[in-house]
């Protein structure tokens, strides 16, 4: 029996057209928009697990990630932005370690 997607066809091709014309559009923006181009697909793929997530993931989904800004890397306070986005790798990090390890 295969697993339930967590997108159905037409949210995964939503998700996938915004990744590949934020590829696109990267290449003649500033570089400090692709981190925020990430994260807005982190928030969207985010949104479409949390209904079909475990209770452990959904709050793992509700933590660092959803309070990281949809902004572009601030210039005056980068270095702040950059700890927050460390704060949500460690998060993320953790709730995979737990999940996964043996």
């Amino acid at each position: 029996m295969s697993a339930p997607w967590v997108l159905d066809e037409d949210d995964a091709l939503e998700l996938l057209a915004y990744l590949v014309t934020a590829a696109r559009t990267q290449v003649d923006e500033a570089a400090e928009y692709g981190p925020m181009r990430l994260l807005t697909a982190a928030h969207r793929l985010a949104e479409a697990m949390g209904p079909r997530a475990t209770e452990t993931t959904a709050q793992a989904l509700d933590g660092p990630l959803s309070d990281m800004p949809l902004l572009a890397v601030p210039r005056g306070d980068r270095e702040q932005y950059v700890e927050q986005l460390d704060g949500v790798c460690r998060s993320l990090a953790a709730h995979l370690k737990t999940r996964y390890a043996p």
